[in-house]
């Protein structure tokens, strides 16, 4: 995804990506340019692998969806190590406070 983006698609991008995903009517009216023109950003920055368009129903109308494609090699999974070991609040058990994996944890923290 190195393709250059204009101001207005950098501008775009970024509101699709501090808002987590946001309806195509939405981001007309957050961007302040009319529905023709912001069609065309979402269509580049989709083409240019930026973005997804997903149908829905917003309100009553059919509409997109609009989120940010992210990628593997952007997602930093440092916060949930602790040296090797991987965070135990990762996965769907309940974590007991006393256990000897959490502890273990929590020492590795101290470590580094």
């Amino acid at each position: 995804m190195a393709e250059e983006l204009t101001d207005e698609e950098a501008r775009g991008l970024d509101l699709i990506t501090r808002e987590g995903g946001i309806h195509q009517s939405d981001f007309w009216k957050e961007m302040d340019i009319d529905s023709r023109k912001g069609s065309r950003i979402i269509e580049s920055l989709e083409e240019k692998g930026y973005v997804e368009r997903e149908e829905t129903v917003y309100e009553g109308h059919n509409t997109y969806l609009i989120e940010p494609v992210v990628n593997a090699e952007d997602l930093d999974f440092s916060l949930l190590m602790a040296g090797d070991m991987l965070s135990p609040f990762v996965g769907d058990e309940e974590v007991n406070a006393n256990a000897d994996r959490f502890s273990q944890w929590i020492m590795q923290l101290a470590y580094e």
